[in-house]
């Protein structure tokens, strides 16, 4: 497998991680800007026009968080976005492990964004399969 697709799959690894943690330290964890950095070099360098908006909703989401002044009203609403577009990004994945973790990842942004929505706590399953856990 290409490096660079080996790259992407452990950022998404990641990112899941990264979401499915304890919600209300998400803020404090030292990795979530660079995260999200990494997470939109990878959707720029996809070079897909299909991915703008979700480049746009990163860094909105980037600068929300590096604001230090958080709104639930504006967070769920982009999670939830990012959800509904990185699920449907799954279907430009050219590798199947790739497309998987796309799939789980807008699975994990809905589900958290309907947590912070509803302000309940909604089960959020990070896990991957087991036979997608090697990078081959």
């Amino acid at each position: 497998m290409e490096k660079k697709e080996t790259q992407h799959q452990v950022h998404l690894d990641s990112a899941i991680g990264l979401l499915t943690g304890d919600l209300t330290q998400l803020t404090e964890r030292a990795g979530l800007d660079n995260q999200l950095q990494r997470w939109i070099e990878d959707l720029k360098d996809a070079n897909n026009p299909a991915f703008h908006q979700s480049i746009v909703d990163l860094q909105a989401l980037k600068a929300h968080f590096g604001s230090g002044a958080l709104d639930l009203n504006v967070i769920a609403p982009l999670l939830a976005r990012l959800g509904t577009q990185t699920t449907q990004a799954a279907n430009f994945a050219e590798n199947v492990n790739t497309a998987t973790r796309v799939t789980k990842l807008g699975e994990v942004l809905t589900a958290v964004a309907q947590q912070l929505q509803g302000g309940g706590t909604v089960e959020v399953d990070g896990s991957l399969p087991q036979d997608f856990s090697s990078h081959s």
